[in-house]
């Protein structure tokens, strides 16, 4: 049975514990008993082949993904952002730089709120850190899939979320990108917040304070 009420034992350094998670996709066990501790303010890496439960296990912290079995805890009034892969994000939508990027501020004053002046300081920021202000009225359908990547990373620092996960934000993206994106997590962490990356890159995987191998939806 899922639950995700926190839970009184959970220990003041953790942000999110994971017992025993199971989740299905297609109907195929995508997550097989995984169990995870996420320490606040910390770097974790998620590693493993294409297919090995990265993605899922990142929908199931995002609460985006049900569990089947297993629980799910996370500190009281925790804020998570969830920074997909460029692939599952049509660039087709009707929407510029700008736009995208202001949507990280949903949360805090809804589609329909009215953005403060603080809230255009922290979209700028996000747009500064990775280098978009100059394509900031740009669509989407004009970018680069790199300049796509590096905008959703963007919404995703816009939202100033307590727990910001990544799912392999520097796949296919140039080596200017990857710089800005590093150093985009490393802000987020001197900001006091939590990473969750998934990645196939041996470099970012060795800067983490944790790293979670997945191999057919297992924790090795």
């Amino acid at each position: 049975m899922f639950l995700s009420a926190p839970i009184p034992s959970l220990a003041p350094e953790l942000l999110l514990s994971l017992h025993g998670a199971t989740a299905m996709h297609d109907e195929h066990i995508a997550l097989d008993r995984v169990d995870l501790d996420l320490v606040a303010g910390r770097l974790t890496a998620l590693v493993g082949p294409n297919g090995s439960g990265k993605s899922t296990l990142l929908g199931v912290l995002a609460g985006t993904h049900p569990l089947s079995h297993g629980t799910l805890n996370r500190r009281p009034g925790t804020s998570v952002a969830f920074v997909l892969q460029r692939s599952a994000v049509s660039a087709h939508l009707p929407l510029t730089v700008l736009d995208t990027v202001a949507m990280g501020r949903w949360r805090d004053r809804g589609s329909l709120g009215r953005l403060r002046r603080s809230d255009h300081e922290i979209i700028e920021r996000s747009l500064c850190a990775l280098d978009l202000t100059p394509l900031a009225s740009r669509s989407l359908h004009e970018l680069s899939g790199g300049q796509r990547q590096r905008t959703l990373v963007a919404q995703g620092l816009a939202q100033q979320a307590d727990l910001l996960l990544l799912d392999e934000p520097a796949a296919g993206v140039d080596a200017s990108a990857l710089v800005l994106i590093d150093r985009a997590i490393g802000a987020e962490l001197a900001r006091g917040a939590t990473v969750v990356q998934a990645t196939h890159d041996p470099d970012a995987a060795a800067r983490a304070s944790t790293i979670i191998t997945l191999a057919d939806g297992r924790r090795l």
